[in-house]
């Protein structure tokens, strides 16, 4: 891909969206094009994380064993919290059908955020979005039981 395609396809995720195109350039120059094969498991929960991914075409199932908690498609992003720490993963990702996936090491970026504020400031609040919501459903299920 060339580096133009590569900003592109952060802009279209949820974490990049906000930040111009012109802050994204050095971030896009570190992203590593990787295949996958359907079946393909790109790692498995407890393993240590170090990547963030973007689903440029396929699918990929997040999931603990049998049990898949998603299904991601084109322009998902999923590891992300691998950017922030070197915490294990919480669950596994399997390739669903063939694709390209776009890949951010955290190395590399960390010395990005140092010169760009504004590519952190986007991380943190999908993540803040996506605790809300888990609470909010945690919230909900545990006054559903209690009603019960």
């Amino acid at each position: 891909m060339l580096l133009i395609e590569k900003v592109l396809a952060l802009k279209l995720t949820e974490i990049f969206n906000a930040i111009e195109e012109n802050e994204l350039i050095d971030t896009a120059s570190i992203i590593e094009e990787i295949p996958m094969e359907e079946g393909e498991c790109f790692f498995l929960k407890g393993d240590k994380g170090d990547s963030m991914y973007i689903i440029q075409s396929g699918s990929v199932r997040i999931h603990d064993g049998d049990h898949t908690f998603a299904i991601l498609n084109e322009h998902d992003v999923f590891g992300e919290l691998s950017l922030l720490d070197e915490e294990v993963r919480s669950a596994s990702a399997t390739c669903d059908t063939a694709g390209l996936l776009l890949q951010l090491k955290q190395e590399p970026f960390y010395e990005i955020l140092s010169d760009n504020p504004h590519v952190l400031k986007g991380i943190l609040k999908t993540l803040c979005r996506r605790i809300r919501i888990m609470d909010e459903e945690s919230t909900n299920t545990f006054n559903k039981a209690q009603r019960n």
